[in-house]
């Protein structure tokens, strides 16, 4: 191909190979028109071979929206997310979209920019942890007319569509079960310096009902960074080694919780009878601890399964997208061997 300088292979080059028009190409790579199976594997074939990959953004120019589907975490350090990104990525299998995704690491600010990075993609929708953003945020979404939906909390007023659970219900009902064990003097470890506001809601349900109930919060300690079950481990130690520690710890997720387990185990606390504790997600790698945590498991896969259901305009309950909603998932307490 004379004065040709790129060398990647074009839709022509394909038509060529197959035996099809430029046209026929055209409506296999996009998905539409009508064309025989022999025809599509032909031309696909001879995609394969060339090694052809079709420019998205050029498609995108021309429809004015990219088969995307923007996911903004909070952080990856926490298998909770990766949970809910699991079930976007089944629900758009086989759909022509993609999820792509971006971390906040809890930030406002870092939401707000990575949110208008996202957007200026066009894609057909975006998914948001939580429902607290900015009003720059907010505004952006609504200019850009796509599909939203929040995912994790419904303990406020959505943008549109809320799939989660009430973080503050979550928080009462781990205080109750572990008052109605007889505990009166609680400690609190939590993580993220209090940017995660999903927590908060929680710890704040859970010290409610503590006082309620003539109870005390009688030690709090909040790391500044992500959390690890070497950071639970580490600030359990320092809390059951003051001089009047707490007979329960509650920890703001399963990590921390975990790695308190470990310290009692190996300085030979027991559990419950010197100290109860209880976590928060119900994470899977709990099956593999010698003592079975009493904690809270939540909808992680099935946020992200309804939240893309809802962004491909198959939620069934959709009748009405103008109007926010709440779409409460629940939650189950699992009542352990640590409480």
């Amino acid at each position: 191909m004379a004065g040709r300088t790129d060398s990647r292979p074009t839709m022509d080059d394909i038509a060529a190979a197959a035996g099809v028009s430029q046209m026929t190409v055209s409506r296999v790579m996009r998905g539409t028109g009508q064309t025989s199976q022999e025809v599509r594997q032909r031309v696909e074939s001879a995609a394969r071979k060339l090694g052809y990959v079709p420019n998205r953004l050029a498609t995108a120019l021309r429809d004015e929206t990219a088969p995307l589907i923007a996911v903004v975490l909070p952080t990856l350090g926490n298998r909770v997310f990766s949970e809910v990104l699991n079930g976007v990525h089944a629900t758009l299998a086989g759909t022509g979209l993609q999820p792509v995704f971006g971390v906040t690491e809890y930030s406002v600010d870092q939401e707000e920019t990575l949110v208008r990075d996202l957007l200026s993609w066009r894609p057909r929708g975006i998914i948001l942890p939580g429902l607290e953003h900015s009003d720059a945020t907010r505004a952006a979404i609504r200019a850009s007319g796509v599909r939203v939906a929040e995912v994790m909390d419904i303990d406020g007023e959505p943008i549109s569509v809320a799939f989660g659970l009430s973080q503050s219900a979550a928080g009462r009902a781990t205080a109750r079960h572990m008052l109605s064990k007889g505990y009166r003097r609680f400690g609190y470890i939590g993580s993220q310096g209090g940017l995660d506001l999903r927590a908060v809601k929680r710890f704040d349900g859970f010290r409610a009902t503590i006082r309620e109930a003539g109870a005390q919060i009688v030690a709090e300690r909040v790391l500044p960074g992500a959390s690890s079950m070497t950071d639970g481990r580490r600030e359990t130690a320092a809390m059951l080694s003051a001089q009047d520690p707490p007979d329960a710890i509650y920890y703001s997720n399963d990590d921390l919780a975990a790695g308190g387990i470990m310290h009692c185990l190996a300085e030979g606390i027991a559990i419950p009878a010197q100290v109860a504790l209880a976590g928060f997600n119900g994470l899977a790698f709990l099956e593999a601890l010698p003592v079975r945590l009493t904690t809270i498991e939540t909808p992680r896969l099935q946020m992200g399964v309804q939240a893309a259901l809802h962004l491909i305009g198959q939620d069934k309950d959709d009748a009405d997208t103008s109007a926010p909603r709440i779409v409460d998932l629940g939650f189950r307490l699992i009542d352990g061997d640590t409480c």
